[in-house]
């Protein structure tokens, strides 16, 4: 398998951002949310992210094509939380199952503590078997449950927070 990059987002690579995550919407197993959402919506989100403490990444392959992203965003909003990040990782559709998954968490969890993290947290719902798998092959525990919170097109589900410790 190709090596990975990764780089620190820039503006302009907000609305691929944007359009890889819409692209899983559909399938009702990565986001609560049911509709796409827009470019502009997502910029504040954007600037919440830095190259200092909060990463969001663009995933590439050796020929700059953008495989996807990933983000470290804060937990709960809370100063006694800044060493406790939500990871987010979003594969385009033509990059997903290829084992892509397995290079970016590893990534993340060589390269955390850099950016102060001893906490990785993954939102993952419980339908979602091949995010679940790759989480807990990397170790990370079940730290919390809960039943039915969401309602995906009439269905309820079940919202699992994984978590490892990493410094």
């Amino acid at each position: 398998m190709e090596e990975l990059k990764f780089r620190n987002a820039n503006l302009e690579d907000l609305s691929k951002i944007v359009e890889i995550y819409n692209s899983t919407i559909p399938s009702r197993m990565v986001t609560a949310d049911t509709e796409n959402i827009s470019v502009e919506s997502r910029i504040q989100w954007f600037h919440e992210h830095n190259s200092e403490t909060r990463p969001l990444w663009v995933i590439e392959d050796q020929h700059n094509n953008v495989l996807g992203w990933v983000s470290f965003s804060s937990f709960y909003g809370r100063p006694a939380y800044n060493g406790t990040v939500e990871l987010s990782i979003y594969m385009d559709e033509n990059s997903r199952g290829k084992g892509y998954g397995k290079k970016v968490l590893q990534y993340c969890i060589d390269n955390a503590g850099k950016f102060g993290v001893k906490t990785l947290l993954g939102f993952i719902f419980l339908h979602n078997e091949p995010s679940l798998k790759l989480f807990r092959y990397f170790g990370f525990e079940d730290w919390g449950v809960f039943p039915d919170v969401a309602v995906l097109d009439g269905v309820e589900r079940t919202l699992v927070i994984l978590g490892k410790r990493i410094g």
